[in-house]
This record gives structure tokens, sequence and C-alpha cells, in this order.
């Protein structure tokens, strides 16, 4: 999400460089495109207003620093606005004493409620609590199947009521079964239109006053634009709302939504949709997503995918190894399928502090990562732990086996001893990372 935001500030940000200090003129200069930026990611034209106005007063009132650069300096006072912009805190998933803590989700039609809802389950029970969903979409037999579906992909059961026409009943007889049952948190699933309507809206209004829940979550599709802060409103203004998800923010998604809608309602992002897969959701950290539309990386997003994927046993053995000198090429492919769990390689490398601006210009194929698995793989288990055995023959018994050349396969040979120099090298200097280090 927002490449094309982050590309278009890199550029202008880089025109800064050379100059020996900001003023108010090219501060100025640097800003009007900084508003076209924001402008062709399609952010609200108010909210670019404001967002640029706050940007050079900070950078014109702030003290130069000697250690900056005048872009380095103009970015931080853009990287501190994004954040406030952006809400500033990371905002939290309601949690009541009261059991269930009840949430209902809305939105328009086309959004993602269901799918959204079933994620949020399932990012529940990932945090060890109980949830229940409703199928509160009544008018649509097609979305109660769906959350069946769903329930049943997720592990998580599902309160539906095919042919009931009555919204409010389904979800307070929900409610009724999530008590019995003592689940953690009930969802509500609802109905959209394809734009807002008084029906739509009092029907809503009823689902919410059966259910009284602690937070109403809006979803909206990431790629809405402009027009999100306009649903956005409308459905504040009726429901009070207590945060917002925004869905298909991988691919095309210009990221207008996201900078759009907390500033121009006040409404907090909790989470961002990044694909279809029940667990292709984020929790919305403002500092991390600053940081990322500016090609910085994203070290708490980083952080959450490595928590969920990484095996502390597995990462205790390799710090072992590492220390020993014993790691081979079976240690390195259960490291790379670790590292694959973390999803795909250019998003994870993005989140990298550093990388992030860097990786336009380099063409990452995740295909690379499965041929050298191909090629471990069609080794032996000999082979794989001293591949200073492998000659000329077994490399190409290797290559053909995985379907190669015996040139990738020697390169992958090359880099391996490379690396194991560099860890020989860290080791002896004390340098291995943190956590391999157990730190």
């Amino acid at each position: 999400m927002f490449e094309a935001l982050a590309g278009r500030l890199e550029q202008t940000f880089s025109r800064l460089r050379g100059r020996g200090k900001l003023t108010p003129e090219n501060i100025r200069e640097t800003l009007r495109e900084v508003r076209r930026a924001l402008l062709e990611a399609d952010v609200h034209y108010a909210v670019a207003r404001d967002f640029v106005r706050d940007v050079e007063q900070r950078a014109i009132g702030a003290e130069v620093l000697r250690s900056l650069t005048p872009g380095q300096q103009l970015i931080k006072a853009v990287h501190d606005a994004l954040v406030e912009l952006l809400g500033g805190q990371t905002a939290q998933l309601a949690h009541s004493h009261e059991i269930p803590t009840r949430l209902v989700l809305v939105g328009l039609q086309g959004s993602g409620k269901t799918t959204t809802a079933a994620k949020v389950a399932a990012l529940v029970k990932k945090r060890g609590r109980i949830p229940l969903l409703a199928a509160g979409d009544v008018r649509r037999p097609a979305a109660i199947d769906q959350l069946q579906r769903l329930g049943v992909q997720t592990g998580v059961q599902v309160h539906a009521e095919p042919g009931e026409a009555d919204a409010a009943a389904v979800a307070s007889r929900g409610w009724d079964q999530a008590r019995r049952a003592g689940v953690d948190y009930y969802i509500v699933d609802t109905a959209g239109r394809l734009q807002i309507d008084e029906e739509m809206m009092q029907e809503l209004e009823r689902v919410c006053a059966a259910v009284r829940p602690h937070q109403i979550l809006l979803v909206v599709d990431g790629l809405t634009g402009q027009e999100a802060v306009a649903v956005s409103e409308a459905f504040h203004r009726r429901l009070a709302l207590g945060g917002a998800i925004l869905t298909k923010m991988e691919g095309d998604a210009r990221g207008g939504a996201a900078l759009s809608i907390r500033a121009a309602t006040g409404v907090p992002i909790l989470f961002v949709g990044t694909g279809e897969g029940l667990g292709a959701i984020e929790p919305f950290h403002p500092p991390g997503m600053a940081s990322r539309i500016l090609g910085m990386g994203d070290v708490l997003a980083l952080a959450e995918r490595a928590q969920g994927a990484v095996d502390l046993e597995e990462a205790e053995a390799l710090r072992r190894r590492l220390e020993r000198d014993e790691f081979n090429l079976e240690h390195f492919l259960r490291q790379m399928k670790e590292v694959r769990k973390m999803g795909p390689l250019e998003e994870v490398l993005k989140l990298i502090p550093g990388l992030g601006g860097k990786l336009a210009q380099v063409p990452i194929d995740g295909r690379d990562m499965a041929r050298v698995e191909a090629i471990v793989l069609s080794m032996t288990p000999g082979e794989r732990r001293r591949p200073e055995i492998l000659n000329g023959s077994r490399r190409k018994r290797v290559a053909r086996g995985s379907g190669t050349t015996v040139q990738e396969v020697n390169r992958l040979l090359r880099d391996f001893a490379e690396m194991r120099r560099m860890f020989g090298r860290m080791r002896k200097g004390g340098k291995l990372p943190g956590l391999l280090r157990g730190r």
C-alpha cells in the first residue's frame, strides 16, 4: 500500500538534497508538490490543505538541527504531521468486563464487511479469546452462507437464521446465545447498500439498540478515496462510530481513505486489510504507517508478523548453532520456511527500515525463494549437512532434480558460504543480532 504516494514523496524530497538550509521559499515549493502528491493519492482536498499548512508551520518554526540536512528536517516535519493526521496513538479493539464484548460492523455493500467480520473473529481467537459471529445481513442469503463458510474455516461458531427478515431480532437472539455460551466477543455482521439510504440506517440503529455494542466499526473500501470521508461522516452522525477498518489496502489502493477518515471524523482506524486471506489483517499503527508512507519501513508491523510466525524454540536453536558454527543448509531451509510464514517476501522487506524506498528499483520475485528451496530439497540429507562434498557430478544431479541450472546451484552455494563467513565474523566480534543472542 501507498507505493505511488511514497514514490512521489521520495522524488519531491530528493530535490532538497544539496541545499545548505531551509528557507520559507523552498519549503513552500516542496510542500506544493506534497499537496499534489496527496491529492493524486485521493486524499480529501480539505485534509491535504490543512496538512500542508500544519507542516509549513512546523518546518518554518523549527530550530534547524546541525546534524540534519534540509531534506531530513522537512521529512521529520512531514512524518510528525502524518502521525498526528493518522491518529497519533494505536487505537485498540474494545474489551469489556461485561461478557461478551459486543462489536457491530457496518458499511456499504461491497466494502468487505462479511470477510472482515471473520478476520476480526480470527484475530480475536488468535489472541486467546473466544468469539461468536452473527449473520445480521438478512437481505442477502449469500452473505449468510458466506459467513457460515468462513466460520468453518476459522473454527468460529456462527449464529444464523436463514429466512428471518428482522436483523435486530437475529442480533438479539445471537446475543442471548453468546451469553449462554460464555464467549468473549460477539461480532455482528450487518447489511449494506450501494449507497447510504434511510432504510439501511434505521435498520442499523435497530440492530445497535438490540445489542448495545461496545464498539461500532465502519468497514471502508480502501479504493473509495475521497468518498470515504462522506461515507464515514454519514455513518458517524447516525451511529457514533468507535473505529474504522480499511479493506483492500493491498495492490492499487492509493491510501487516500486512510489519510482522510481520521482527520475528517476523528474516528480512529483500528485495522487494515491487506489481502483476501483470513489472516490478511494488521493493526493500524499511525507512527509505523507514517514511516511506511515515507519509505522508512515499519518496525512494529514487522515485529508483529515475526511474533505470529517465528517459532521461538527454533530461533533459540538457531542461536546455539551459530555460536557453535554448526549452521548448515538443513537449518537454512528451516529458516526460509519461517520467513515465508510472515508473508510475501517483497512485503516483508518493505517493512525493514532503510529498504522501503530502495525496493522500487529492485525487482523482487518470490519465485526466487521457491527455486532456492527446490535446490536445497534436491540434495541428500548428507549434502545439506556438509555442502562442501557437492562436487561437479553431484551439482549436476541437484540441478536436474530441482529444474534449475548448475550455475544457479553454484550461486546458491557461493552465497551460503559467504553467509557462513559473515556469521563467523559477527560471532568473533560479538555482533550477532540481539534476537540471535537471546536478548
